[in-house]
């Protein structure tokens, strides 16, 4: 088959770069990407994206391979019948790896045309490193990055307010585009740039908080052959995504004429308060996901699916799912009825989501999703809810790094996996549990302080280590 690019497909005229992304991986591409797409292709919105890779390692090379292009599979079940739409993504016109290429990403900042910021960093990536200078090529936080984006554009426009730009972060954190502002103001100040750059980037910019709901598993590895079989053409970034597909986002009404989502049938949602879509997902959704990785990881399953089909993890995680609810304030029956459509989505069988790639940055993600569920169960009842507390336990034998003398697929910051080794070393689980609750740079507070926690994990850790995860589960159950 031919290889997958703009001449063979007949799409060598480019649009005009609106859109800066910061993340190439399969979320943005399967999400952010195809929802640009349907406004190119339903509304003429004539919007090409430039994508930026915000770590030195990544995969803008493969996408310029293929000239941006990429298929989007998105599978599921409705009405009970298996449903399957193909989509040629055409929209990225460039990728950019600013670490070999930095003065191809200044020059985004001068593109005439260009409106949008939009990113996904992980939950890690809004963060402020006071190291970063202005003078670096580029700086190393994502934040930082971006402030010298913007800081280009004012200059290069000579602050001109119309050239102000529309930011729009997806990472999973509470009011995401008010901490990511809050960083670029943090580096206008140390890096002493002029007060009117300041008043542009907090008038002339606007920020746009957000929540995002679609499961996307990304290169479905196992079934390749089966996907390729379906495309004429050699595509080696074929991204898998369920139809499920929800995005709210903060703004009125000029938003909406930014963004003319109306105009389609796509389920955007310009709301006020994006509060109650987002503490339903991120607990239920989003926790439940994080929750299960390291159980079902320990238990020997690979995929989501198979997780929550299985005669063990399957309960476990509806055990999980209804701890979790009993900690929101919201309508009951509505909570019901999403938990169930929550474990249908999980349940798809055109889904095979690795839970190793839902492990990349663990930490910060239990932190986020499942500890407010956690502490929020306890402070309402002065028990420590039984399915998420093993989780966490479960969680601190996976940053051990090896299990029955296996590697895990543990993937976080080197700085944190360090920290996690100098805890296992202290080898006495007492001294391991109070060294990672403690950790103040883990959680933003210490866990020693709630009371029982240590002890309860502790009881866990001993049971998960001397009989494993399913006994070890039942035992903890019956004597926590």
């Amino acid at each position: 088959m031919e290889k997958l690019n703009r001449k063979n497909r007949g799409l060598e005229q480019l649009n005009p770069i609106k859109v800066v992304q910061f993340g190439e991986g399969n979320f943005l591409r399967a999400f952010v990407d195809y929802a640009f797409q349907r406004l190119n292709n339903e509304v003429d919105f004539n919007a090409g994206i430039a994508v930026v890779q915000p770590l030195a390692g990544g995969m803008v090379d493969m996408i310029n391979d293929q000239d941006g292009l990429y298929t989007l599979f998105m599978n599921g079940i409705k009405k009970g019948e298996k449903i399957q739409d193909i989509q040629l993504i055409s929209n990225i016109v460039k990728a950019i790896n600013p670490y070999s290429n930095f003065a191809d990403y200044l020059a985004l900042a001068k593109e005439e045309e260009l409106q949008f910021i939009v990113s996904n960093t992980t939950e890690a990536g809004i963060e402020f490193v006071n190291t970063d200078t202005p003078d670096m090529q580029p700086p190393a936080s994502f934040p930082a990055k971006l402030t010298v984006l913007l800081y280009e554009r004012f200059k290069h426009f000579n602050g001109d307010a119309a050239k102000g730009l529309t930011i729009i972060p997806c990472e999973l954190i509470d009011y995401n585009s008010e901490a990511l502002k809050k960083c670029i103001l943090q580096y206008v100040d140390l890096w002493k740039l002029e007060d009117a750059f300041k008043t542009w980037v907090s008038d002339a910019c606007t920020y746009h908080s957000t929540l995002v709901d679609r499961i996307v598993p990304g290169y479905p590895r196992a079934e390749i052959e089966d996907y390729n079989n379906k495309l004429d053409y050699q595509d080696n970034l074929i991204v898998a995504a369920e139809p499920f597909f929800l995005w709210a986002i903060e703004g009125g009404d000029d938003l909406k004429a930014k963004l003319p989502f109306h105009k389609t049938d796509l389920n955007v949602k310009i709301v006020d308060d994006i509060r109650p879509f987002k503490m339903i997902k991120v607990r239920i959704l989003n926790g439940a996901h994080t929750a299960m990785v390291p159980v079902s990881l320990l238990y020997g399953n690979k995929l989501v699916m198979e997780t929550v089909n299985g005669g063990f993890t399957g309960p476990f995680v509806d055990n999980v799912i209804s701890e979790i609810s009993e900690t929101l304030p919201m309508d009951k029956n509505e909570i019901t009825a999403y938990a169930e459509e929550v474990m249908d989505r999980f349940k798809n069988p055109f889904i095979k989501h690795a839970l190793a790639d839902i492990a990349l940055n663990s930490i910060s993600k239990f932190k986020v999703r499942v500890l407010p569920s956690l502490l929020g169960y306890y402070n309402a009842t002065k028990q420590l809810p039984t399915s998420l507390t093993f989780s966490l336990a479960c969680l601190i034998q996976f940053y051990k790094g090896t299990w029955n003398n296996e590697a895990l697929p543990v993937k976080d910051t080197p700085e944190l996996v360090e920290e996690f080794k100098k805890a296992w070393e202290l080898k006495d689980l007492d001294a391991v549990v109070a060294s990672v609750l403690s950790n103040t740079a883990f959680w933003d507070e210490d866990l020693t302080k709630v009371d029982g926690l240590a002890q309860t994990l502790v009881l866990a850790l001993n049971e998960i280590e001397a009989n494993g995860i399913e006994q070890g589960y039942i035992n903890f159950s019956q004597k926590k």
